[in-house]
């Protein structure tokens, strides 16, 4: 008989007593415990395990659960003996800041207060022990929602001692997500303050903490040191591209096509892994996330589980207003190339927006890229990162993202796409000038945007919405080269019954008096520069390829 599958549960005890379905991942508790590292912070996407794996270091080592050493049973890590003497003997503090996601800075602070007393409450008994002066029983008593900015920043480092005392253990900290609200921070624009806060509860509870022994936190992005871990010398950073604990987040291969037997569709392994496969870790390969997984031996139904499960605010507004050369490399994944990029794993959101490379990080750090290589140049060994798209399902993401750009127009998108099928010039410029009014400021949201590159944003926008509406009837190119020159867009049929198309866009020039003149300048173009070479190459005739200039004034367009 096989294990319930329960969607989302990340209460490890919860799972083992009730005997739901579970992969083994307790030999990272034994990795983690055998590298002897003070402060470990490991990054990994989202839903790839990263709350279960810390409610099961706190099942392991709390002193809160030494009578339930049976929930380890069966498991690899209860195999030795070692660790079945050291379950349950340690004073543990766990936290999470999984929902610190507001969108101003006072409340952001009093969640996390918040979270910090119920940290004290899950130790309320401290209050009744007789090695505590009255003096310390009335500084947990002063643990309230209602504290300091400077007491809650104290606050865990304070309870370290409290634990230390009474057991006469340091402690073990976990805290889960903690960048969350620093990218709720940065969306909505109260990093710089809220940084500092963080840094001092940081500072605070791992740097000048006498009373820790070791610390775990988990992420997504791996935030900079001078932005958050000042001076904290003993952080060990794992993030995607490390190989340690590669095999603990996340599921092999292995572990994959085992549960698809166990629940009687070993048919479906290659289907699958064209769906599902694809994340790296390190030098790792062949790493399935869970979510997606667990959901489909539950529904036994191919659907983008993971990539449905998170709107991708931020990674949508960079990319959105990003230049036209990350657009052309957004091109090159969607085709399912690889671009060859170079950037600091680092994340320092108050750069953002302004060194485009970070973005690349993140997309990586988000499990949307998956790193296939990196190559070390150069005297300062700088690392260029070959970057690919991870898999269908991410595919899916990005598809859902660009469209979403044009939600303003949607309908209207929707109907150009018709038009521009159907030859229809008419409706083409109708309903591309409702989509350029709808769109083009948030194409436009680059802080140093110009009037130039404003339709060139839009246009390389626009793209990347023709490549997810059209790609099962054209291979959409843009920028290439073919006779004497480089066109904008290319849309090359995959069935020949169907005619081709070149787009040329052009920025209305003051010498050019309307924008018919400069709709001509740019079919001029396209005969001058012979753009039809690369599609004759390919046997189409020129009586099956349409020519289509686009001509810009601000947020007007005119299609000839």
């Amino acid at each position: 008989m096989t294990s319930a599958i329960s969607i989302g549960k990340q209460d490890f005890a919860s799972l083992r007593e009730n005997h739901y379905f579970y992969v083994d991942k307790t030999d990272f508790i034994r990795q983690w415990w055998e590298s002897g590292d003070d402060i470990t912070l490991i990054t990994r996407p989202r839903r790839f395990g990263k709350t279960l794996n810390m409610s099961m270091l706190n099942c392991f080592f709390s002193r809160q659960y030494a009578e339930k050493g049976t929930i380890f049973e069966g498991l690899s890590i209860w195999k030795q003996e070692k660790y079945r003497r050291l379950q349950g003997t340690y004073p543990v503090i766990f936290l999470s800041f999984a929902d610190v996601k507001q969108n101003n800075y006072q409340d952001a602070v009093q969640k996390i207060k918040n979270i910090i007393v119920d940290a004290y409450r899950q130790h309320r008994y401290l209050e009744q022990e007789e090695c505590f002066t009255q003096n310390e029983k009335q500084q947990m008593l002063e643990i309230t929602e209602k504290m300091s900015d400077v007491t809650a920043q104290d606050a865990l480092k304070n309870l370290s001692s409290y634990l230390n005392l009474l057991y006469g253990k340091k402690v073990l900290i976990f805290l889960d997500e903690y960048d969350t609200p620093m990218q709720e921070a940065y969306i909505h624009g109260y990093w710089d303050e809220f940084a500092g806060f963080m840094r001092s509860l940081f500072n605070a509870t791992f740097k000048t903490n006498p009373y820790l022994d070791r610390a775990v936190m988990t992420g997504i992005t791996r935030i900079s040191k001078e932005s958050v871990f000042s001076d904290l010398n003993n952080l060990t950073v794992i993030t995607t591209t490390s190989d340690a604990y590669a095999d603990c987040f996340g599921f092999t291969e292995e572990e994959v096509f085992q549960s698809l037997d166990q629940f009687g569709m070993p048919e479906k392994k290659d289907l699958v892994k064209q769906w599902y496969d694809g994340f790296c870790f390190g030098t790792h390969r062949d790493i399935y996330n869970p979510w997606s997984i667990t959901n489909y031996l539950k529904e036994k139904k191919l659907r983008p589980y993971w990539a449905a499960t998170s709107s991708n605010g931020l990674i949508s507004k960079l990319l959105q207003s990003a230049s036209v050369n990350m657009k052309e490399e957004l091109e090159k994944l969607i085709n399912r190339q690889q671009i060859v990029v170079n950037f600091d794993e680092q994340i320092i959101f108050g750069q953002l927006e302004q060194d485009e490379s970070a973005v690349w990080s993140l997309l990586v750090a988000s499990g949307y890229l998956k790193v296939e290589e990196i190559e070390y140049r150069g005297l300062t060994l700088e690392p260029w990162y070959s970057l690919s798209i991870t898999n269908l399902e991410t595919v899916s993401m990005f598809s859902n993202m660009f469209k979403s750009w044009f939600a303003a127009a949607s309908a209207n998108y929707n109907e150009f796409i018709k038009a521009l099928l159907n030859g229809d010039v008419k409706a083409m410029n109708l309903y591309m000038n409702d989509i350029a009014l709808a769109t083009f400021s948030n194409f436009d949201a680059g802080k140093h945007a110009s009037e130039r590159s404003q339709p060139e944003r839009f246009y390389h926008g626009f793209v990347l919405g023709l490549l997810v509406e059209v790609r099962d009837l054209y291979e959409v190119r843009s920028n290439r080269e073919s006779g004497y020159g480089r066109y904008d867009v290319i849309l090359i049929p995959r069935n020949l019954d169907r005619d081709a198309m070149i787009l040329e866009f052009k920025v209305k020039e003051t010498e050019e008096k309307t924008l018919q003149e400069t709709v001509q300048k740019a079919l001029a173009q396209i005969e001058i520069k012979k753009y039809d070479a690369e599609l004759k190459e390919r046997g189409i005739p020129k009586e099956r390829i349409r020519h289509y200039g686009f001509a810009f004034e601000g947020k007007k367009v005119l299609i000839g």
